[in-house]
């Protein structure tokens, strides 16, 4: 049997030294030709020193399926607050002081269907914005701490009851402002639910404020587990590192899916531990299903942007994220022995404590790893011969299965492939691998690695020209009309008991007051659907306005910007008010006027609004007559169909239906 074992590492061997002539097969290759060929660095990984720190799991923000593709450890949602957070808003489970709903938005769907393909999914949850109400008329959620933290453990506790949901960690406010004793406060009452196992992030910003409060503060620095900052640039400040607890990238990547994302990727998931001791790394975003002239267009590990076609794209982040995600586990270790190569890349080791070993090793080139932020310093990978040496309880592993990742060029690129396996029986537990730019290897004792495969996506389709939603939907899956996207305020359903006739089934604005914002949100409600290619089209809606005197709704064309760029929005706004008046302006703030007059307009009536754009005109009609013709329009060219209110107030629209061309 030894001399088979011999025999068949030789041959391997062999093979693997033929092969290494193409990108593909090129695994291992002799030590002592290695030697001969050129000067190489030598890198040991050993555990008879102890451990490095626990790994804690990749994951992505709003999710795993095992070993299939991305394998993703952790999902982190956002609590939605009413309020847009970078592509759109997300509709909170309490709208209103007295409001619970546990069933809007997409989330609690997501987290279910993450948990289905991996049980052991760990659940993150973290606010953005926040409802008006929890902000007592500022913009600022600490005016009253026992407020916020009860309306976070009611989602945590909404979660459980309603979808058996148990969330693991909660966070404090994106990227914004923390309060010490709203930490303390929402620790109490944690507790006080019974919901010990529930474990605090902080700060979900910057390292160097929490880290410095935290060694300062005894309580807080007892009630906050893990310290998370976004976009780390691979780095913890040195008070981070003095507190001892946990370091997590909480946020990173959010860099466009094509091989420099992926390389981004395969770079900082290594390095944010070796240069940092950051043991959990999270990517904004999971999936890129959101208009793709939205702020961070495909900025997702993969793409599904087209639910009319059901077209998508299995983007290279996924397979960079498998050579990591499939071969460790949340639990495992970290080896102390992990660093830099000589000639530029990395390499880190990991174990399950019970025999197996999984290293993962990038060459990831400055040009093709460039992160969207922040700052990356000029590095120099080169070709280069690296020698490992497996020494401590590793020193007797028969073999080691490789999979192989080559970004760059089509004719060299290869996405998690599988090489042969690299037998060490007869090498003192030593290999040598032929390394060059923008590659990964995951060389690993587990042999339950696979590249999923799946069908052919659907062929990608532009937006349908002609769409019509009468939003006639009893039982809504989904709290929200498809295709629409939210950009401030929210657009529910609604079944109107008021009308049994043509408007029983609607679809509503619900929210009657501005949101805790996180980002530039309009004043006025919208949202968008279409192509953002459209230029000449035909929209018409019915609509109604709730509110007397004061209310006011539109329809709106060539729309060409949302997400945080949605309070500097143009294109053409046909507007009616219950005051009786009509305006047509050529932004969404209302500053440029081409047209206004008085018209019979009143509240609690149903109106129809037709806006038609073509060429450098438009024109507008109110159910079915010409209202104003001919006002010329000379920008923007194109841009999405949306539907809107003047301010935060409820109102309703029907029948919605667009044809356009682009």
């Amino acid at each position: 049997m030894a001399e088979w074992l011999l025999s068949a590492s030789w041959q391997r061997r062999v093979k693997a030294m033929t092969a290494s002539a193409g990108s593909a097969g090129r695994a291992a290759v002799p030590l002592l030709l290695c030697a001969l060929l050129a000067p190489g660095g030598a890198y040991v990984l050993d555990d008879s020193d102890g451990l490095g720190r626990e790994f804690d799991g990749i994951g992505a923000v709003s999710g795993g399926g095992p070993n299939f593709g991305a394998s993703l450890h952790i999902l982190k949602v956002e609590i939605g607050g009413d309020g847009q957070t970078t592509d759109g808003t997300e509709p909170s489970h309490m709208h209103y002081a007295l409001d619970e709903n546990y069933f809007r938005g997409y989330e609690w769907w997501l987290m279910k269907e993450a948990k289905k393909r991996n049980p052991n999914i760990t659940l993150i949850g973290l606010p953005w914005s926040f409802p008006g109400w929890l902000g007592k008329g500022f913009n600022w959620p600490y005016v009253n701490l026992q407020l916020t933290a009860y309306y976070v453990v009611t989602w945590i506790v909404g979660a459980k009851r309603y979808h058996d949901l148990d969330i693991d960690y909660i966070g404090i406010w994106n990227e914004r402002s923390y309060n010490a004793n709203y930490i303390k406060i929402l620790r109490k009452m944690l507790n006080y639910q019974g919901l010990q196992r529930v474990k605090i992030i902080a700060s979900d910003n910057l390292w160097e404020s929490i880290s410095a409060s935290m060694l300062l503060d005894a309580e807080l620095f007892k009630v906050v587990d893990v310290i998370g900052a976004h976009y780390p640039g691979t780095h913890s400040a040195k008070d981070a590192k003095l507190t001892g607890k946990k370091l997590w990238s909480s946020e990173d990547f959010s860099t466009l899916n094509s091989d420099t994302g992926a390389g981004c990727w395969g770079r900082i998931l290594n390095q944010n531990y070796i240069n940092g001791y950051m043991t959990s790394t999270i990517a904004w975003n999971l999936v890129a299903s959101y208009y793709e002239q939205l702020p961070y267009g495909r900025c997702g590990l993969m793409t599904a942007q087209e639910p009319w076609s059901g077209h998508y794209v299995v983007d290279s982040p996924v397979w960079v994220s498998a050579h990591t995600t499939q071969f460790t586990q949340p639990g495992w270790y970290y080896l102390k022995t992990v660093g830099h190569l000589e000639k530029g890349g990395s390499y880190v080791a990991l174990t399950d404590g019970l025999g197996n070993l999984t290293i993962i090793i990038e060459t990831m080139s400055h040009k093709h790893s460039k992160c969207i932020r922040p700052f990356l310093p000029y590095f120099n990978v080169s070709q280069q011969f690296a020698t490992f040496v497996l020494k401590g309880s590793f020193s007797e592993i028969p073999e080691l299965q490789v999979w192989y990742t080559k970004l760059g060029k089509t004719s060299e690129r290869f996405l998690f492939k599988q090489l042969d396996s690299l037998w060490l029986l007869d090498s003192d537990g030593s290999f040598t691998l032929n390394l060059h730019e923008d590659e990964l290897f995951t060389l690993t004792t587990l042999t339950t690695g696979r590249k999923g495969s799946y069908p052919l996506p659907p062929k990608s389709q532009p937006f349908p020209s002609t769409y019509k939603d009468d939003f006639n939907v009893d039982y809504p899956f989904f709290s929200e009309a498809p295709n629409f996207a939210d950009q401030t305020g929210v657009f529910e359903y609604f079944t109107n008991i008021e009308d049994p006739g043509e408007h029983h089934f609607t679809l509503r604005q619900v929210l009657n007051q501005r949101p805790i914002t996180w980002a530039a949100d309009a004043s006025n409600t919208i949202s968008i659907i279409g192509d953002y290619n459209w230029t000449n089209l035909t929209i018409k809606c019915d609509v109604y306005i709730e509110t007397p005197d004061t209310g006011g709704v539109f329809i709106a064309g060539r729309v060409n910007k949302g997400g945080i760029l949605i309070r500097s929005a143009r294109g053409i706004f046909f507007w009616i008010f219950a005051n009786g008046s009509y305006r047509v302006t050529g932004d969404l703030a209302g500053w440029i006027i081409y047209a206004l007059g008085r018209v019979e307009v009143t509240a609690k009536k149903w109106y129809t609004l037709t806006l038609t754009i073509k060429g450098h005109f438009s024109s507008g009609m109110l159910n079915d007559k010409s209202l104003w013709t001919d006002i010329p329009v000379n920008f923007p060219k194109n841009g999405w169909a949306a539907i809107g209110t003047h301010s935060f107030e409820f109102a309703q629209f029907d029948n919605f239906h667009v044809e356009a061309t682009r």
